[in-house]
């Protein structure tokens, strides 16, 4: 019997994606010969007088290669030179961790950046520099002293020198927005969102405040998308933020009980806690259209119905097989 005539083989139609290349931005900032700029110059006459002030010496000026904005060069006495007082907590291993390596190294080459303050400078990026400087007993350090207030307040952005986790991002930014509120009471909290980066920032801060070891990550997949910067002003705001942090932690009282009934059932997972938070997500399943910028419930609702759910949980309907899929996308505080 003949065999039959295998089907022809048909071409496969690959498609090759094509990823478009993005070029280099539009030269902007001076030239390198345009960059320097005389000390002595007018317009830097008052960072010049508040260096001097304070025993230091300016050592040069130039444009900064960005903006074109003027900075100053200067070699300030470190008594004068403090960390912005809303930044992260020090840590001390990271200190001394720092100066080890300053020493090793045999020279102190990363300047801080400084900003005048009505009696010191103000460093927004520099507590374990400065800590270190203090351990190897610098009688100075070098700063690029900028008179720009406003950056003493963009420390997410600019602090890069040990990488913020969660809780450490939460508690700068509630520390900023308080002193703000302090300082320009009548501005709006949404004013300062480039400063604070993330509105659940500001809700997480409030809790972690109150309790070092809230696990905030828990939440924040939910906050994400129910969380938006209010138009209240600095106080106003900050005492709804106060209200939404109490009530986020009554939450976690009754998880953190849940968690304990499924440790007694026999479960033992590091990841109990966000498979309770996942099961309560009142937002969890809900889909936005693409661009939707729009959050899906209020904040207020969110906790509502958030609140109703973990009431109603019941730990008996875990099954093993939950806790693999949580682990699988579970957040860290990172």
């Amino acid at each position: 019997m003949p065999r039959a005539k295998a089907a022809p083989k048909t071409a496969r139609k690959t498609t090759r994606k094509t990823t478009k290349r993005r070029g280099p931005a539009e030269a902007r900032g001076p030239e390198p010969g345009d960059t320097a700029i005389d000390p002595t110059d007018k317009e830097l006459a008052p960072l010049v007088t508040q260096v001097q002030k304070s025993g230091g010496a300016v050592l040069a000026a130039f444009k900064d290669p960005y903006a074109g904005s003027s900075v100053v060069l200067a070699s300030l006495p470190l008594r004068s030179v403090e960390p912005t007082p809303f930044q992260r907590d020090l840590s001390r291993t990271h200190a001394l961790r720092l100066a080890d390596a300053i020493g090793a190294a045999g020279a102190f080459l990363d300047p801080v950046i400084a900003v005048p303050g009505e009696e010191r400078f103000w460093s927004p990026n520099g507590r374990h520099r400065l800590a270190a400087a203090k351990q190897l007993g610098l009688r100075s350090v070098t700063a690029l002293v900028v008179k720009d207030e406003a950056l003493a307040y963009r420390i997410l952005a600019l602090n890069t020198e040990k990488a913020h986790n969660l809780r450490d991002k939460s508690l700068e930014v509630i520390r900023m927005a308080r002193a703000l509120a302090k300082e320009s009471p009548r501005s709006a909290e949404k004013d300062h969102a480039t400063s604070f980066e993330q509105p659940h920032f500001l809700t997480l801060g409030v809790a972690y405040d109150k309790r070092g070891r809230f696990s905030g990550s828990s939440y924040t997949s939910m906050l994400r998308r129910v969380d938006r910067f209010l138009d209240f002003t600095l106080p106003k705001a900050l005492r709804q933020r106060e209200q939404w942090a109490e009530r986020l932690m009554d939450i976690d009282d009754r998880v953190a009980k849940h968690v304990a009934d499924l440790q007694e059932i026999g479960f033992k997972s590091p990841y109990l806690r966000q498979l309770v938070v996942a099961r309560c997500d009142p937002v969890r399943w809900i889909q936005l259209k693409r661009g939707d910028t729009k959050p899906p419930m209020t904040m207020a609702e969110a906790l509502t119905r958030m609140a109703a759910k973990v009431r109603a949980f019941d730990p008996g309907s875990v099954k093993r097989q939950d806790l693999a899929l949580v682990a699988a996308v579970a957040p860290s505080e990172d």
